[in-house]
């Protein structure tokens, strides 16, 4: 026998209704952020290596160690997408940045690729939702992401949630906060392991994506960003606040956020529901202002988040899949088929947005109907999320006198008429 193939380590399939709940998702994002003028962009999934080197930072996790990156048969160097805020920038610089209106708003989904040991919630392949907004650097550009971020978390039925925020300091105060950072772990530098040892040296900030609770002790009473702010920068970070108080968006200062990307500047932020307990971070974002210019744009300020949508979808509470009625056709034989196929597609017609599926199975009326009864007393399990079912029952009798028997499993009630009259009967008084 041949072995069995299975998906590759740290991939998944998605089956209904698991992947209907991911569309509902995409859907309600589409929604919101639409109604605040962010438009979707779509970025090819492989990009130049060299993108992702200059934009997050050779000194990350992500470049140093999780990149999926191969040559194609020209010898070029490309690389899965391990975010996709660096591609968006890319496709602007590529078009003309500078021809757009400001501000620029966009937002994307689709899969990322992380080489990383798969977890609760995180894959090597994953999906993610992202905001970009670029074009506003007044802080009023980070309350608008982040109000509007709140806005889409609600409408998926998350709740008490609050935004934990910091500034990281840029310019001179940014070389001077590392400076103080590497001071203050050097002493016990010999504690860490290899890798925060080296990060410790190239980068200091990166200590804090560490997940050893070594690294996590030495960084107690480790230097603050918010100490090492410029003067605009302060009064970035404070306007913040004050813009975010005013929309009734619940937030704390955390000093320990710098987010993993070597792009942010100024504002960085993680969003979090207090019900979901310790690992309660849903998102994370910020303020990267100089990643066009890095990239070979114009100087360009920007803000932006991407939400690990796995994880979004698994936290979830609601189910937020929209709800349609079933029309449950159930043709007694195959004789009836091709007459069960056409009053499916004229009760279509009539009730857009409802589910009229076909029972091609030609076990007959009994068996059929007892698989509607299931999906009735079980809708879980079913691949979309129902809030009534009707049996369409079709015998040779019905397909003769071109009649049609209809079965509300709910109602329990059952009623018999000529197919001309389905606009009349199933009207609004009718309808699942």
């Amino acid at each position: 026998m041949k072995a069995r193939l299975k998906a590759s380590k740290g991939t998944h399939d998605l089956f209904p209704p698991e992947s209907e709940r991911f569309a509902a998702v995409e859907s309600t994002a589409r929604s919101v952020f639409g109604s605040y003028g962010y438009g979707e962009i779509r970025t090819p999934t492989f990009e130049a290596t060299e993108l992702f080197a200059r934009s997050v930072g050779d000194t990350t996790d992500i470049v140093h160690k999780e990149m999926y990156t191969f040559t194609d048969r020209k010898g070029r160097s490309l690389t899965l997408r391990p975010e996709n805020t660096a591609g968006v920038v890319r496709a602007l610089v590529e078009k003309g940045l500078q021809d757009f209106p400001r501000p620029i708003r966009l937002w994307y989904a689709g899969p990322q690729f992380r080489y990383e040991q798969p977890q609760a919630g995180r894959y090597r392949e994953f999906r993610q939702i992202g905001v970009e907004q670029l074009g506003i650097a007044s802080p009023a550009g980070d309350a608008e992401v982040l109000e509007m971020l709140f806005r889409f978390l609600r409408a998926l039925g998350f709740t008490d949630l609050v935004a934990a925020i910091n500034c990281i300091p840029r310019g001179p105060a940014r070389e001077k906060f590392s400076r103080a950072l590497r001071e203050h772990a050097a002493t016990r530098a010999g504690e860490l392991g290899t890798e925060d040892r080296r990060r410790l040296e190239e980068n200091p900030l990166r200590l804090f994506d560490s997940k050893d609770p070594k690294a996590v002790e030495i960084l107690e009473g480790a230097p603050a960003t918010l100490d090492f702010l410029d003067e605009a920068s302060r009064a970035h970070h404070e306007r913040l606040q004050e813009l975010l108080r005013s929309a009734g968006v619940d937030f704390v200062e955390d000093a320990s956020i710098v987010r993993g990307l070597d792009y942010y500047t100024l504002t960085v932020f993680e969003v979090a529901s207090r019900r979901l307990g310790a690992q309660n971070a849903i998102l994370g974002g910020g303020r990267y202002d100089d990643l066009v210019a890095e990239l070979g744009g114009p100087p360009t300020p920007a803000v932006g988040f991407a939400i690990g949508e796995d994880r979004l979808v698994a936290a979830m509470e609601a189910d937020v899949r929209p709800e349609s009625g079933l029309f449950w056709v159930v043709p007694d034989s195959p004789d009836e088929y091709v007459y069960a196929l056409g009053v499916a597609e004229a009760i279509r017609s009539l009730v857009p947005g409802d589910v009229v599926e076909t029972d091609l199975t030609g076990r007959g009326l009994v068996k059929g109907l007892a698989r509607a009864s299931q999906i009735l007393e079980a809708p879980a399990a079913y691949g979309f999320r129902v809030r009534g079912v009707h049996a369409v029952l079709l015998g040779s009798r019905e397909r003769e006198k071109d009649e049609v028997t209809i079965k509300d499993l709910a109602a329990r009630t059952q009623d018999t008429f000529p197919r001309r009259q389905l606009a009349e009967r199933l009207g609004t008084g009718r309808r699942a």
